[in-house]
């Protein structure tokens, strides 16, 4: 380890110390987290992002709103408005957030709105839905959530982080603990048994606790605002690779090993892209971006070629119907189904 890392220590046990707390006193009581009678599955994580939350929300959409109405509720990271607002397909990144537009857009019957505060969110859509996926709220303690997915991935698990600011960690790795379900994320294809079963162990979950592994998986069709192409247009074409996300590596390496000629404009996670910057990609022949991006990028480059690569998760090693079984079980508990 770095000796800059050494001398924050101090600091990350600062933090850590008044976070441990702050849960202690959730755990006994003494702070209230409030129930609902409608299920409550919350979608988060002990590190600062890079998990891919998103696409299991969006994984956890594809199979429940065949059967139930399902509201999401963000807080709307980076937006510059504040307090409740349903997002609607008309809205603006500025207003919302990126992600709960982007998902609004990809499923617009589906009830998706912003709030810092979850308690005033959740009485605000849950006379109208049956059930509410909440994004990113692990560590909202003032809900007590009916189902908790805790997100990690497989190149950096919680148990190999630190606390901030040492590390990535938003709180120690004790509250992974209050998870019900624990999904490693961004598996590779080749994942094995063994691999899993080490995985198992240095995380040291407990009895009750499910574990599940999964992958991120890149559509075969690149998105513009009215036309979809094969993913092989790219082909024999020069691009700029734009991506204002966590982590940019696995979506590169996808590109490189298709042996496309790119080049990659990096930008930090839900990144505000300034005029110049917008005016300064106008210079490339073609864009390819993340979903998220596109939803900040393309209202600025209209009529400019602009596309994006949308990735979904998969649940891999057989899960995926023990998986789904245990998600629509816990609203079956609430009557429904």
């Amino acid at each position: 380890m770095k000796i800059f890392r050494k001398l924050l220590f101090p600091f990350s046990l600062l933090y850590g110390t008044i976070l441990s707390f702050r849960n202690t006193c959730y755990d006994k009581n003494w702070l209230k987290s409030k129930s609902y009678a409608i299920p409550i599955v919350c979608v988060g994580n002990l590190s600062m992002g890079g998990t891919g939350k998103s696409p299991m929300i969006e994984y956890l959409l594809r199979f429940l709103k065949e059967d139930y109405k399902i509201a999401v509720l963000s807080r709307g990271y980076k937006r510059k408005t504040t307090g409740f607002r349903e997002v609607y397909i008309t809205s603006k990144v500025e207003d919302v957030g990126d992600e709960p537009l982007q998902i609004k857009k990809k499923f617009p019957n589906i009830v998706v709105a912003v709030c810092a505060n979850r308690q005033e969110g959740i009485d605000r859509v849950k006379s109208n839905v049956d059930a509410i996926l909440l994004d990113d709220a692990f560590q909202h303690r003032k809900v007590n959530a009916s189902k908790n997915i805790l997100l990690t991935t497989y190149h950096n698990l919680y148990v190999n982080d630190y606390v901030l600011p040492v590390g990535n960690l938003r709180e120690s790795k004790k509250g992974a603990d209050r998870a019900d379900i624990v999904v490693v994320t961004k598996c590779p294809d080749n994942i094995t048994l063994a691999t899993t079963k080490e995985i198992r162990n240095d995380l040291n979950l407990h009895s009750e606790q499910k574990i599940y592994f999964s992958k991120i998986t890149y559509d075969q069709l690149i998105y513009g605002i009215t036309e979809k192409l094969p993913l092989s247009y790219l082909e024999n074409k020069k691009f700029t690779l734009v991506t204002g996300i966590a982590n940019s590596g696995p979506l590169v390496d996808f590109l490189t090993k298709k042996q496309f000629d790119f080049n990659h404009q990096k930008f930090s996670d839900h990144h505000h892209f300034s005029d110049s910057e917008v005016h300064s990609l106008k210079g490339s022949n073609l864009i390819l971006s993340t979903e998220k991006d596109f939803v900040r990028l393309q209202p600025r480059l209209q009529n400019f070629p602009i596309y994006y690569l949308p990735i979904n998760s998969k649940i891999l090693l057989e899960q995926e119907a023990a998986f789904k079984k245990e998600i629509s079980n816990s609203l079956a508990h609430f009557g429904l189904g």
